[in-house]
């Protein structure tokens, strides 16, 4: 069983940084058919959760204009963790952060498309002005 452990949130002031991490364990192989897609999401109060970070088995990643150039998703396979840096916060980054994970077919995008089976129990981020 897949499971993946957020740390690393908390409160800044805007245009500050923090660094998420995304803990994980109990996975398989990906195999000739698939691959693994991981991402980060978040879900601000009363709005819908949001795919903003992809980052597939060979490094691709893919972000939402929104975030683009301020955040970089990375990972360190020795150390099974799913990275998120954020830089130049803002207020409306503030969010319960989600990391997720999913397998897709080998010639499938790493993005929003995915389907995502694993998650994370989340981590609050919150900038003020």
């Amino acid at each position: 069983q897949v499971q993946l452990v957020e740390s690393g949130g908390g409160s800044v002031q805007a245009g500050g940084s923090l660094r998420l991490s995304c803990a994980t364990s109990g996975y398989t192989s990906s195999t000739s058919y698939n691959k693994y897609c991981m991402a980060w999401f978040r879900q601000a109060p009363e709005k819908e959760r949001e795919g903003f970070a992809y980052i597939d088995d060979d490094g691709t990643t893919n972000y939402i204009n929104s975030v683009e150039g301020r955040f970089t998703v990375s990972k360190d396979i020795a150390a099974n963790t799913l990275y998120l840096q954020m830089d130049n916060l803002q207020p409306e980054d503030t969010a319960m952060y989600y990391c997720a994970a999913g397998q897709i077919s080998l010639w499938a995008s790493c993005d929003s498309s995915a389907d995502f089976a694993y998650w994370g129990q989340g981590t609050q981020v919150t900038v003020s002005a």
